[in-house]
């Protein structure tokens, strides 16, 4: 697309998705997120019955009266959107693609984020990292990874979690709130999903196209794999077939389910002709009420 087209459809979605993330923001993003290290405040004279272990020793030498560490909870998180732009990700049987449907969701979590005073930033995967985006606050930083996400042509054409994940971990060290935002066609990546959720707040949204579940009665087609390439013929109007398309993919998403919540993280699958405000609301409740009891 050229350069008008792509300004209009990135202030297209700019503001379809503000408007929501004010929703989303009123509605839970706040609460379900919330800050929740210790980062140090100040230095104070010690009195009686504070805890020894906090007294700052250099301060205390230096200045011969005993001075303690003040401690505050940290408010401000940072924010990171995992996206996969494999080649799956260009698929879409109704109204918009996946890779459209990932553009709204990371623009909608982005934009609830720096409502809430938090950094944001992105990496785009496929077989491989294809481009990172370190976290930084402020609107025109959100309009640039919408942009980069809309237009960007990766390399590769296969899915590594694993290898996002990876680099996640071991790029940054202060706990951040993970979005992996992924069709999770990618395989072996349990044991870099269980390091990150050790750090990280870890959350897969499974974004999926209708036609990946049910597959339509419309004779012989020859279909071909989006990520390898590799072509065959099936006949749709067998009903033996069609079942089990539909219980292959279950399977996979229940399996995908168990990977996240065996490593400690939340998991949430959207479909790509149906709404993702009310799901993200729902998901923002829950977690609150979790936070709230934890």
């Amino acid at each position: 697309m050229d350069s008008t087209e792509l300004l209009k459809k990135v202030r297209r979605i700019e503001i379809k998705t503000r408007g929501l993330s004010s929703h989303l923001f009123s509605g839970g993003y706040h609460s379900a997120f919330k800050g929740r290290g210790m980062s140090f405040s100040e230095v104070r004279l010690y009195y009686p019955g504070d805890d020894v272990r906090a007294i700052d020793w250099n301060v205390t030498a230096r200045t011969g009266d005993p001075y303690v560490k003040v401690f505050e909870e940290e408010r401000e998180n940072t924010v990171m959107l995992l996206v996969d732009v494999s080649g799956s990700a260009v698929f879409g049987s109704h109204t918009q693609f996946k890779a459209e449907y990932l553009t709204e969701l990371c623009a909608v979590l982005a934009f609830s984020a720096i409502a809430n005073n938090d950094k944001v930033g992105v990496l785009l995967f496929s077989d491989r990292i294809e481009l990172y985006i370190p976290p930084k606050k402020g609107r025109q930083h959100i309009l640039l990874i919408i942009r980069e996400i809309l237009t960007f042509k990766p390399v590769g054409k296969g899915t590594d979690i694993g290898a996002a994940m990876r680099y996640i971990h071991n790029g940054l060290k202060k706990r951040c709130v993970c979005f992996v935002l992924s069709d999770f066609l990618g395989t072996n990546y349990e044991e870099a999903m269980r390091v990150l959720a050790r750090r990280h707040d870890l959350i897969g949204l499974h974004c999926w196209d209708p036609l990946e579940r049910d597959l339509p009665d419309v004779g012989v087609l020859r279909v071909a794999d989006a990520e390898t390439g590799a072509q065959t013929w099936v006949d749709t109007t067998s009903t033996r077939l069609r079942r089990q398309y539909w219980q292959t993919f279950e399977a996979h998403t229940q399996s995908t389910q168990a990977l996240f919540r065996r490593a400690g993280a939340d998991f949430l699958s959207l479909c790509t002709n149906q709404p993702y405000v009310h799901e993200l609301l729902k998901f923002f409740a829950q977690r609150s009420k979790v936070i709230a009891h934890g």
